[in-house]
């Protein structure tokens, strides 16, 4: 007797399904996904009715920005804790040495003081000369 032998189908997985399912779900994820800067501090900025308006935005400055609370941000980076020797590494780095720079302060009109002070105090100390602080226009008629 001769007996054929039967040819064994192979085994495969078709991926198919799985390439599906796993699209549905990145979709899902970017759908349901929300995006926020954590970065930009909520501010409501003090009045003065003196004072030059700068018009002209120069290419190269450092921009730091305070909340009411106290939080610092870089040129919209947020430093992690806001304390002295934090500060003046992060404005050390952000100014690579050139110290020419327009350093542009703008805390928010609840601010304590002492975070404003001590944002001046260290760029003071690393010897930024040209320094800013931003205030809106006081509204004319309106007496404080």
């Amino acid at each position: 007797m001769n007996f054929r032998r039967q040819r064994q189908e192979e085994a495969s997985v078709n991926l198919t399904p799985l390439i599906d399912v796993v699209f549905l779900l990145l979709i899902f994820f970017m759908v349901s996904t929300t995006f926020t800067r954590e970065t930009q501090l909520k501010l409501d900025l003090p009045e003065a009715a003196s004072g030059e308006q700068v018009d002209l935005r120069e290419e190269k400055q450092i921009e730091m920005t305070i909340s009411a609370n106290g939080d610092i941000a870089i040129n919209d980076k947020a430093l992690i804790a806001p304390s002295f020797t934090t500060l003046k590494l992060a404005l050390k780095r952000e100014s690579a040495g050139d110290l020419a720079l327009p350093l542009i302060i703008t805390a928010d009109a609840q601010t304590p003081h002492q975070s404003v002070i001590m944002a001046m105090d260290a760029a003071g100390q690393l010897g930024f000369t040209r320094l800013r602080l931003t205030t809106t226009q006081l509204e004319a008629g309106e007496d404080q």
